[in-house]
């Protein structure tokens, strides 16, 4: 008898819980919003023209194996977080911190001209000689 009113405290208490976790984890995964074509919504990037008025500026952050990269502030907040050579394969940053001052420059120089999000190709980075 004491049994049954163990199994049936412990029911009342832990089974409530139970289904609301499975019901808030159900509205967790909603599913992702599909284009007509079949394809999933592109990243929003935030208009070129609205850092026209922004400070922007750059920090040198270390990166593995005794490298450097670069955080591209706006404001003072954080815009672009760059941990690796960006476009490359691998997690290492640049050699020094001149060279990862470099490409944070070309970053800036490139969203100031409007250009979102501001890739930077292989190309440009031989050109800097950063590679």
């Amino acid at each position: 008898m004491k049994n049954l009113i163990l199994t049936i405290i412990v029911c009342l208490v832990f089974v409530p819980k139970l289904w609301s976790q499975t019901s808030n984890q159900n509205k967790l995964q909603q599913p992702v919003k599909v284009s007509k074509t079949g394809s999933k919504p592109a990243a929003q990037f935030p208009a070129a023209s609205q850092f026209s008025n922004t400070k922007l500026t750059y920090n040198i952050i270390p990166a593995v194996n005794n490298t450097f990269c670069y955080d591209v502030l706006a404001d003072g907040k954080i815009l672009i977080h760059q941990p690796s050579k960006p476009g490359l394969p691998g997690n290492e940053g640049f050699k020094t911190k001149a060279a990862a001052a470099k490409v944070a420059n070309l970053i800036i120089t490139k969203i100031k001209k409007g250009e979102m999000p501001p890739s930077v190709t292989t190309d440009e980075l031989k050109k800097l000689n950063v590679l």
